[in-house]
């Protein structure tokens, strides 16, 4: 790792990553090459409905953009919660 690789605040250094796992119920091996290739398509979709939505907001309200640093309307930011008691 690369030094310049790390973020920082006041007070640490760090380097942050994540993967994004979702897991089938009961874990079970029902995923082939069809679901696979439809699941693909659906995380495109959504992909796109992001910066769609981006566009269109940003058309119909134009005043946002006064509020935004750049041209960018969502985060590259997400959040991550667990769930099912595991705290």
């Amino acid at each position: 790792m690369n030094i310049v690789d790390l973020d920082t605040n006041n007070h640490s250094v760090f380097k942050l990553a994540y993967y994004l796992l979702l897991v089938i119920k009961y874990r079970r091996k029902v995923i082939n090459d069809y679901i696979s290739n439809r699941l693909t398509e659906i995380l495109k979709f959504l992909n796109a409905y992001k910066s769609a939505s981006s566009k269109l907001i940003k058309k119909e309200y134009p005043s946002i953009r006064k509020q935004l640093w750049k041209e960018y309307f969502w985060s590259r930011s997400y959040c991550l919660l667990t769930i099912g008691g595991s705290y």
